[in-house]
C-alpha cells in the first residue's frame, strides 16, 4: 500500500466551496482503480488548510492509472483552481 499525502493551501475565503467541490470530486478519485480509501482534514490552527490522505495499491495506480485519466482532468476542472500555492504531493509506504 501507498500512503499518498497533500497539504492543501486553499484560497482565502474559499473553504466552503473547495468542501462543495471536494465532495463531487472524491467520487472520482474513489472510482479509480487501485484506490483504497481516502481522508481530507482540516487544519485547526490555520485556515483555509487540508491534508488530503489518499492510500492506494500501488503508486503507479496513483502516477499513472489515475493522473493520467479522463478522470484526473475533471478533478483537476473541479479543485486545481482553489491552491494558492499549488500542492507539493508526497508518497510514503
Amino acid at each position: 500500500m501507498i500512503l499518498e499525502v497533500a497539504i492543501l493551501h486553499i484560497k482565502s475565503g474559499l473553504s466552503s466551496q473547495f468542501e462543495i467541490a471536494f465532495k463531487t470530486a472524491e467520487n472520482i478519485i474513489s472510482s479509480m482503480k487501485g484506490y483504497q480509501s481516502h481522508q481530507l482534514k482540516k487544519c485547526i490552527e490555520e485556515k483555509d488548510k487540508y491534508i488530503l490522505l489518499v492510500n492506494w495499491d500501488t503508486l503507479k495506480d496513483h502516477e499513472i492509472g489515475f493522473r493520467t485519466s479522463i478522470k484526473y482532468q475533471e478533478w483537476k476542472a473541479l479543485l486545481h483552481h482553489f491552491y494558492e500555492p499549488f500542492p507539493i504531493v508526497q508518497h510514503y509506504k
